[in-house]
């Protein structure tokens, strides 16, 4: 399997799970996604993620999306 290109956009899920004294287990069954998949965006493999979860995750979590998701562009280029 191929190395991924690196990327400039950086996931802060687990700051913002820390922040809240909340797992990943717990943030998925209130989500309603599995922690496979909340593991794969946590660690910045995902390759795209759905408004409507997006938005689920922002209800629960209690943020902008901003705040989990931002864009590094030095990140580019590695």
């Amino acid at each position: 399997m191929p190395e991924e290109e690196p990327h400039p956009i950086r996931i802060h899920l687990d700051l913002l799970l820390a922040e809240r004294g909340m797992t990943l287990t717990e943030l998925s069954a209130q989500v309603g996604i599995t922690v496979v998949n909340l593991s794969v965006l946590k660690n910045g493999r995902a390759k795209a993620i759905r408004f409507s979860t997006l938005a689920r995750i922002c209800e629960v979590l209690r943020c902008q999306p901003g705040d989990l998701i931002t864009h590094d562009p030095t990140e580019r280029g590695l």
